[in-house]
Parts: structure tokens; C-alpha cells; sequence
């Protein structure tokens, strides 16, 4: 076979891949999702990529692309944490993405703020037995962990790219919040290792951000506790119960001794939303909290703390699951925004995050931490005990930073890290204060300090 017959078929079968990626991607591509506003100016694909065909694991994914120029916008990938919530549920239907649910369950509404005016954003249910993703050999969902959720998720990405090769090359990010700080670095750390010493990698992995974070047990639980107790949500007697309970054991699966001590804060807590411990909570019945909204319209504007059973609504109807192609197997359980199962029997969570955080600055990776400072459950506290930890030098010290002259929340800048604070948000940043998280994303994806007084 001559050389010019070689080329021709190489080109060929390079043709016949990325035709072939194209029409998965146009099987993928959502047409019109019920009760979605009419003035929508950008594509969306939603479906599955099988990451264990043996086992019939498959992991289920959004994509909503930038409405304005998506070819020159880089690519964010978003993770909920949990472990075992739904990134669908909460990252995209109530904090960054284009669509937040009505209070009816039915109808959608832009979000003025959302991720996808800069970035093409990628949410991933993960792992299988999350919301919409699944998998066929059911012990499966009683032995998930960190490991394995890392390498799914991987395993997806690699496949993800190849049914949407026009990403390959562009700028990739990963973010996400709570347990996300676990599944976030470990993703990061798969991804960076696998491109060294590959010339043209699969993926043009840049960074990642991640907000208010489970990142280390020890430093975590030392910041919750005195976050707890310096906001007066505890006694003294408790304050000391835990921190001779607790320090020593594991987050995830604590002793039973720090587990009643936990027992004795949550009594001590009273009815407060600890992921917002100066918001209502959502403890009115649907049809009361749909006539409290029409009595009161103001309260649409304001923070709606029932955002989730919204979600519930919404995605087990049966047009919406058929427009966004999921649960095309019949799973046997309705879709929900955490998954007890997946939460409850985890299996491997390390303790700390540190050790990765060190390697991947010392890759020079773009890395940001932020936190809305009336969380409860992963405390600003917790996250700046995690920092300090690593012993980086401060390349800007600790500043406000502003939006219309307005304090937004305060940053430090080190080498290698920013840590950013959002006045006033609770554990999911975008959701309480979205024009604020939207500046925080922008300086981000830009590598900005966030604004000063001066320059704001």
C-alpha cells in the first residue's frame, strides 16, 4: 500500500470517528425541556456514557453550552458533593445553572447569573446510583468511595471527550462544593497525572475551585466545632464533649462517642437550617409554601429554602426524563437529589486532602478555595484551619473585597492558592448569593484578585 493510500485512509478513519462522535452528540441534544422559557439561546445535551459495560454502569451528564460564543469559552466540569447528592439537583437547578425551577415543579425560569454566560458548563451525577446514573449490578451501590468515584469519573471524562472531540483542546476546569472537596482534587489529581509527559494531552486541564469544602477531618472538625460554639449554636458543655470525642476519628464514619456528642449539638441547634444558619427553613408543606410565595411575591427574590422538593417535582416527570433522554433502563427507584444508599455504605474516604492540594500547586494548577461564611456544616472556620495547614506564603494578605462598594467577603492570596469568603452565603454559595459567586467565577476563569475598594 503506497503512502498517499495510507493517508487516505488514516484521514478516512479520523473522519469516520469524528462524524460518528457528532451523531452520539446529536442523539444527546436536548430539542425543548417542559415548561422551559421561550427566549433560550444556546444548545444543551443531556444522556449517558457507559463506564463499565460488564457491570452496566453508566454515568448520566448535562452540558449546557455558552449562549454567546461557546467555541471560544472553556469548559467547567461541576460535582455536588454529599457523598451521594445530585449535581443536577443542586448545582445546576438552583445554583449555576441557566434553568432554576418554579415553585409549581413544572415550569423553569432563567437564572440571570448563571455559569454558562462565561464558561460551557458539564454537570455529572456521580457516582452510579446517583439521580439519573445507574448501575446494573446492585452491590455496586453499597461499596462506592473515593477511589472508584475518581476513576468513574475519569473513565467518563475520556469517553465524554471523545463523543464531543471540539473540547478536547479547550480550557478545562473542575469545580464544585461540600463533599466535592474530596471528589474534586482526586478527579484533578487523576487528570494531571495521566498528562504527564503526553505532548497533546486528551484533556487541557488548567485548575479547579471548590467551595466551602470537606478537605481535612482533623482541621475540618476543629473549625466546626468552634464555628458552632463562637456563633452561640452550642454549649460549653458540648463544646468540650466533642472536641475530646471527635478529633481523633474519621468525619465520615465517626466513633460512637463523637456520634452522641453530635447528637447532643444537633438538639442544641434547635430548628435552624445549619447549611444557612440565618435563613428560614423549608419546613411548610408544598401547597402552604406555593400560597405563602403568591401572597407574598417579594419572597421570590428572596432566598427559597425548598428549593430541592422542586427538583423532586420537576425530574421524575416522566416528559422531562424523556426530553433529556434519562432513565431510558427504567431504573427501579425514583430519581432523588441524594441517594441514602450511596451515602450511607460508602467505603473509602482518606482523611485528608492536604497531600494532593501539595502536589497539584506544586504543578503550578489554578487553584481556589471559597466559602460562604454563615455555613454551619463546613464552616469558613474549618476551611481556613485546612489552609493554614499547608504553610504557604502570603503572596496578598487578608482583604475585602468589593462588588458596587459593597463589602462581597474577603480574600488572602498565597502562593499557589486563593481563598475566597462570600459575606452572608450559606454551604451553597451561588445558590444564597449568585451575583456574588458569578464575580468570584470570573475572577477565577480570568486568574483576577477579587476587586478591591479601589479597583471595584
Amino acid at each position: 500500500m503506497g503512502k498517499s493510500m495510507i493517508f487516505r485512509c488514516l484521514f478516512l478513519w479520523v473522519l469516520g470517528c469524528f462524524c460518528g462522535a457528532f451523531a452520539n452528540q446529536e442523539k444527546d441534544r436536548i430539542k425543548w425541556l417542559p415548561g422551559q422559557p421561550q427566549n433560550v439561546n444556546f444548545a444543551q445535551y443531556s444522556g449517558y456514557i457507559t463506564v463499565d459495560k460488564q457491570a452496566g454502569k453508566a454515568l448520566f451528564y448535562w452540558l449546557t453550552e455558552s449562549p454567546s460564543d461557546p467555541e471560544s469559552k472553556p469548559l467547567l466540569l461541576w460535582l455536588n458533593g454529599g457523598p451521594g447528592c445530585s449535581s443536577i439537583a443542586y448545582g445546576a437547578a438552583e445554583e449555576i445553572g441557566p434553568f432554576h425551577i418554579q415553585n409549581d415543579g413544572s415550569t423553569l425560569y432563567m437564572n440571570p447569573y448563571s455559569w454558562n454566560k462565561v464558561a460551557n458548563l458539564l454537570f455529572l451525577e456521580s457516582p452510579a446510583g446517583v439521580g439519573f446514573s445507574y448501575s446494573n449490578r446492585t452491590s455496586d451501590l453499597y461499596t462506592f468511595g473515593d477511589s472508584r468515584t475518581a476513576k468513574d469519573a475519569y473513565k467518563f471524562l475520556v469517553r465524554w471527550f471523545n463523543r464531543f472531540p471540539q473540547y478536547k483542546n479547550r480550557e478545562f476546569y473542575i469545580a464544585g462544593e461540600s463533599y466535592a472537596g474530596h471528589y474534586v482534587p482526586q478527579l484533578s489529581q487523576i487528570i494531571y497525572r495521566r498528562n504527564k509527559g503526553i505532548e497533546q494531552p486528551l484533556m487541557n486541564f488548567k485548575g479547579f475551585m471548590v467551595g466551602n469544602a470537606v478537605t481535612d477531618d482533623y482541621y475540618d472538625y476543629i473549625g466546626t466545632f468552634e464555628y458552632w460554639w463562637t456563633h452561640g449554636l452550642i454549649s460549653d458543655t458540648t463544646y468540650k464533649s466533642l472536641k475530646h470525642a471527635c478529633l481523633s476519628g474519621s468525619a465520615t464514619h465517626p466513633s460512637i462517642v463523637c456520634a452522641k456528642a453530635l447528637d447532643a449539638a444537633d438538639l442544641e441547634f434547635g430548628n435552624i437550617d445549619p447549611y444557612s444558619i440565618y435563613t428560614r427553613t423549608c419546613n411548610t408543606t408544598s401547597s402552604s409554601k406555593r400560597i405563602l410565595m403568591g401572597h407574598y411575591p417579594w419572597m421570590r427574590r428572596a432566598y427559597d429554602p425548598c428549593t430541592e422538593s422542586y427538583s423532586k417535582e420537576y425530574f421524575n416527570r416522566p416528559d422531562v426524563q424523556l426530553a433529556m433522554h434519562a432513565n431510558t433502563t427504567k431504573i427501579p427507584y425514583p430519581w432523588d437529589t441524594c441517594s441514602d444508599i450511596v451515602g450511607n455504605y460508602w467505603s473509602d474516604s482518606p482523611r485528608s486532602m492536604l497531600p494532593i492540594y501539595k502536589e497539584l500547586i506544586a504543578a503550578g494548577l489554578k487553584i481556589w478555595v471559597f466559602s460562604g461564611d454563615t455555613d454551619a456544616v463546613v464552616p469558613i472556620s474549618a476551611t481556613r484551619y485546612s489552609i493554614d495547614a499547608l504553610k504557604l506564603p502570603t503572596r496578598t494578605n487578608w482583604y475585602p473585597w468589593y462588588d458596587n462598594g459593597r463589602v462581597g467577603g474577603w480574600s488572602q492570596v498565597y502562593e499557589g492558592l486563593t481563598l475566597v469568603t462570600v459575606t452572608g452565603a450559606g454551604h451553597e454559595v451561588p445558590l444564597h448569593r449568585p451575583r456574588q459567586a458569578f464575580i468570584l467565577f470570573n475572577h477565577f476563569l480570568n486568574n483576577k484578585s477579587m476587586p478591591s475598594q479601589t479597583s471595584s
